[in-house]
């Protein structure tokens, strides 16, 4: 166990169920926390918010004990520590719901619960005592889980309750939930909220993560603002604003809204012609040059799934896509890209970057014929290419070289983006744009989105985000359950008409 540092024993300030003290995390030429302090009361929902790199994920590892701090103090139950370690937080009462879940999936809801504590009757385990304490937890949080499934075989949502299980099964006093409606669908989300509203009422504190505004006035009862890892200031919920916390975040006011943009639709560009396969059924649109044509639907509506035949990851079994009047219904991926086509792709992480590979190598992967000599890769002309991108999209990084697992998530959105410019594509596939990205970054991807419209670019772009949806799109294709439910034209485009069309619009 870590000693507590000097002066020890210091009880925690009255009324504080965790306070950071002068919270110093330095990576060789990164100061990632920079003098971070902050308080959290018991009982509060306490929101933590910042740009991608303000320094959140380096704070949730700190007070998780999986990273020691350079120097600073974290106390708790009296002591004050120069570090935790994972045994310490547990021991403390600290718990993280990380966004990925930490589960085994071919364990049973009860085994997971348990992991690494299991109950016993001498050497054997107690699957009996097992499920039933693990029911009482699930009846607590106000679910009806099966003791006894398989995580595999739950939803999401079911998966993330486990997850909160198996930390009240270890008497977690202080939850950190790191982005945790990221993965969950409406009503899960809805779900989740009110296990967050139980546990404040039995007066657990709560750190809660997340970029979207709604959520952080919905549930918080104080918001402390990061940047740059430096610590900026807490605010009560009540009494601030959407528009002050923006401002707090990036350091600049940003203008309410969507960037405006103005030029001319041009004509008729892709046309897509009774596509059918892959789950969706005789999908018929025509998409132009200049346009940001949107696609909308609940979740399993097939948008992703019409994408990836376009994108030629996927065999239609009829139907026609053309560009200019010419067949491009490719056959795979690299027949697309040769046609003009790129996707960004909803999971940049698994889908479309090399996490382990620098900048210079991910944004160089659609175009290493090109950039090959005989058959070596020119390194001159990748880093030449990477420069490029790097400036135009303004990639956050000390160089191409860096690796692109240590970006955040805008910059690595940029990065995917900068590899399909490269490709010099017709058509742009936007799948999620600006998922798990911040404030500030996800308006410089709506500036570059409308800055590639403006040059001509044909972009398809599927969002969740109806606010997105009507702030960036000319037209709404609304799909339902694989089929075309109707296309909403740019004066049409309100949530109420997204939703009517998703769950219960006419065919057309």
């Amino acid at each position: 166990m870590t000693s507590p540092s000097t002066p020890a024993g210091e009880p925690t300030p009255p009324g504080l169920a965790l306070q950071v003290d002068s919270l110093v995390k330095e990576y060789p030429g990164v100061r990632a926390l920079d003098g971070v302090s902050l308080d959290l009361r018991p009982g509060e929902v306490h929101a933590i918010v910042g740009e991608n790199g303000a320094g959140k994920s380096t704070l949730i590892k700190t007070l998780a004990g999986a990273i020691a701090p350079t120097s600073g103090t974290i106390t708790v139950g009296g002591e004050s520590y120069d570090r935790l370690t994972p045994q310490l937080a547990r021991e403390l009462g600290i718990a993280v719901i990380y966004q990925e879940f930490t589960l085994f999936p071919n364990l049973s809801a009860a085994e997971n619960v348990f992991l690494g504590e299991f109950i016993k009757k001498g050497p054997v385990l107690d699957r009996k005592t097992m499920a039933e304490k693990s029911k009482a937890l699930f009846t607590r949080l106000g679910v009806k889980i099966s003791p006894n499934a398989l995580v595999e075989t739950l939803t999401t949502g079911y998966q993330q309750i486990v997850e909160i299980a198996k930390a009240l099964s270890k008497d977690a006093k202080l939850l950190i939930m790191d982005e945790p409606s990221a993965p969950l669908t409406a009503s899960e989300v809805e779900a989740m909220f009110a296990i967050v509203d139980t546990l404040k009422r039995e007066g657990m504190t709560i750190v809660y993560i997340s970029h979207r505004m709604e959520e952080i006035f919905r549930l918080s009862d104080r918001v402390s603002v990061l940047r740059d890892g430096s610590y900026v200031g807490t605010v009560e919920t009540a009494e601030t604003s959407k528009r002050e916390l923006i401002s707090l975040m990036v350091g600049r006011e940003l203008s309410e809204g969507y960037p405006a943009r103005e030029h001319q639709i041009g004509d008729p560009s892709l046309t897509v012609e009774g596509l059918t396969g892959n789950g969706v059924r005789d999908i018929s649109f025509i998409a132009h040059s200049g346009e940001i044509l949107g696609f909308a639907g609940l979740i399993g509506a097939g948008r992703t799934e019409l994408m990836e035949l376009i994108f030629g990851a996927k065999k239609p079994e009829s139907g026609a896509v053309r560009l200019h009047g010419t067949s491009v219904l490719s056959k795979s991926p690299i027949e697309a890209i040769r046609n003009g086509i790129a996707l960004v792709p909803e999971d940049r992480k698994r889908h479309g970057l090399v996490l382990e590979f620098s900048i210079e190598q991910n944004i160089s992967l659609p175009t290493l014929k090109q950039l090959t000599r005989g058959s070596v890769v020119s390194k001159n002309a990748e880093a030449e290419l990477s420069d490029r991108y790097m400036s135009e999209l303004r990639v956050k990084a000390p160089s191409g070289k860096e690796i692109v697992g240590n970006l955040s998530g805008g910059n690595q959105q940029k990065v995917v983006l900068a590899k399909w410019l490269a490709t010099a594509p017709e058509v742009l596939i936007f799948d999620e744009p600006t998922r798990g990205i911040d404030i500030g970054a996800r308006h410089e991807i709506y500036t570059i989105m409308n800055r590639l419209a403006e040059e001509g670019k044909t972009i398809l772009m599927i969002s969740s985000d109806m606010e997105e949806l009507i702030g960036m799109a000319d037209r709404v294709v609304v799909l339902q359950e694989g089929v075309q439910r109707g296309t909403l034209e740019k004066e049409d485009i309100t949530q109420e008409a997204i939703l009517t069309l998703a769950s219960e619009g006419e065919l057309v």
